[in-house]
C-alpha cells in the first residue's frame, strides 16, 4: 500500500470514527429528553418509571384542587375515570385549567406514588380527551366516550354552579 493511500484510509476511518461518536452522543442526549405518555391506568399498574421525567394526562377531579393561599403550590387529582393520580405542581397554573378539564402534567413520578409537575397543559373543551389518554383506556380495554361523557356532565355541573 502506497503512503498516498494509506493516509486516505487513515482520514476515512478518522471520519467514520468521528461520526460514530457523534450520532452515539446524539442519541445519548436525546434518550434524557424523552418524555413518555402514562394514564392514571397505566401509573397505578407500575408501568411507569421512578423519578425519570414522563408525561400523565386526564381530567382534573371535581373538587380535588388545593391552594396554598401563601404560596403558588397546587394540589390536585387527575383521573381517567379508571384510576387517580395526585399531582403536585408549584407555578402559575394556565388560564384554562379547572376541575373537570383535560390536563397534561409533565414531571417525574415519586416513590410514593405522587407526581410532581414541571409543567401542566390544559385544555379548554370539557370533551376534550388527550389522544394518548384515548388510546392508553383503548389498551386496557375502556371507551373513552364513556369517560367523555362523564367529563361533559362535570363541566355542565360547574358550569351551573359558576352562574349561580
Amino acid at each position: 500500500m502506497t503512503p498516498k493511500r494509506r493516509q486516505k484510509l487513515l482520514i476515512i476511518l478518522g471520519g467514520i470514527v468521528l461520526a460514530g461518536l457523534a450520532i452515539g452522543l446524539t442519541l445519548y442526549a436525546l434518550r434524557a429528553n424523552i418524555n413518555l405518555f402514562f394514564s392514571p391506568v397505566q401509573i397505578a399498574q407500575g408501568d411507569a418509571p421512578i423519578e425519570r421525567s414522563i408525561r400523565a394526562g386526564g381530567l382534573v377531579k371535581e373538587g380535588s384542587v388545593f391552594r396554598d393561599p401563601q404560596s403558588l403550590d397546587v394540589e390536585f387529582r387527575i383521573t381517567d375515570y379508571v384510576d387517580e393520580l395526585g399531582v403536585s405542581y408549584n407555578g402559575i397554573l394556565p388560564d384554562l385549567f379547572r376541575e373537570g378539564q383535560g390536563v397534561v402534567v409533565v414531571g417525574k413520578l415519586q416513590a410514593d406514588g405522587r407526581f410532581v409537575a414541571d409543567k401542566v397543559l390544559a385544555r379548554h373543551d370539557e370533551n376534550y380527551m388527550p389522544p394518548e389518554v384515548a388510546q392508553a383506556l383503548e389498551d386496557a380495554g375502556y371507551s373513552p366516550a364513556d369517560y367523555q361523557e362523564k367529563a361533559a356532565e362535570v363541566g355542565k355541573r360547574l358550569n351551573k354552579q359558576a352562574s349561580e
